[in-house]
């Protein structure tokens, strides 16, 4: 039997997505098929969901998991940023409602050769889609410093980030990284701590390599632009985010499509001609319940926030 991964925020997806009978509701980041089963389950026999997911491994486990489901579930192999042609391929102009479950799935951090994870060792990879050229080691080699130290410092929110490429430089003078083991082992010589600390010394920059690699914010930026066009009105847009800087380009964008008008005060007549195109229901971020975070602990940096597309 295959052991198949826990998706996070189960119960809160399904009150925030709020599928219908004869809904269409697109997953994103459809992994292992675990939200999407659960769409399935608790919706009518007419509601569908195509899934979207970069891994094409990932896409072979949610295809066993989801045959029970028949033609009521779309499988595509791509990137949710490629939203608006996938569904033009498919024939579709809307749908009632869009789920992302960003970042990293359990399934690769826990495959060594994926790359993903400083606690086993692997190849520097990270690729979500192994189609993808550029790996880690290959931005290592091929980066300036600059290039990286910006990586490392804004992607990964790493204040050490300077001495943290001077150690990577001085490695690579005897030799090319290329291992996770390698480069982990860099990073908590550069970034030495007094004191047993929340977290181990690699996690920001391997976080900021594979944003780099996979270029997730800008993927996140283009998905919940393109997704107005797409949705129906009353639709949601459910995304979950594991870290702030996801967090806070969703909550920034729900916030500014919530507004309408933005004229200066003073202006006696609307001339900006904006209108709101979203109404958030998650007026504070959900984040999952102590019960669940003991049951799967990586759950624990997990935060739900949806919208409602409106239409002036």
């Amino acid at each position: 039997m295959v052991d198949y991964h826990i998706p996070v925020l189960r119960e809160e997806v399904l009150h925030y997505l709020n599928a219908g009978d004869k809904h269409l509701i697109v997953d994103g980041t459809l992994g292992d098929g675990g939200h999407a089963e659960a769409i399935l389950q608790n919706s009518g026999a007419q509601c569908r969901v195509l899934g979207i997911d970069r891994d094409a491994e990932a896409l072979a486990r949610a295809r066993k998991r989801l045959a029970p489901f028949g033609e009521r579930i779309i499988l595509v192999h791509g990137n949710y940023s490629e939203i608006q042609s996938i569904l033009a391929q498919k024939n579709i102009r809307e749908i009632d409602g869009l789920l992302l479950d960003l970042g990293v799935s359990s399934r690769q951090l826990d495959t060594p050769e994926r790359g993903f994870s400083f606690t086993h060792d692997g190849p520097l990879d990270m690729r979500m889609n192994r189609e993808d050229s550029t790996t880690a080691a290959d931005l290592l080699e091929t980066l300036s410093d600059k290039e990286l130290e910006d990586i490392i410092k804004h992607y990964g929110e790493e204040r050490h980030y300077k001495k943290i490429v001077r150690f990577i430089r001085k490695a690579q003078g005897k030799g090319p990284l290329s291992t996770t083991a390698s480069l982990s082992k860099i990073l908590s010589s550069a970034v030495q701590q007094p004191r047993p600390a929340r977290i181990h010394p690699s996690t920001r920059t391997f976080q900021a390599l594979r944003i780099a690699v996979n270029r997730e914010l800008d993927h996140l930026r283009t998905t919940l632009t393109d997704s107005l066009q797409i949705l129906n009105a009353a639709a949601r847009m459910v995304v979950i985010s594991f870290h702030s800087l996801e967090d806070r380009i969703v909550k920034q964008f729900f916030h500014d499509e919530e507004k309408g008008c933005v004229c200066p005060p003073k202006t006696p007549i609307c001339i900006c001609g904006k209108t709101s195109r979203l109404k958030v229901v998650t007026r504070r971020v959900v984040t999952p319940s102590a019960e669940e975070v003991k049951a799967n602990p990586r759950a624990s940096s997990s935060k739900l926030r949806a919208a409602e597309r409106v239409y002036a």
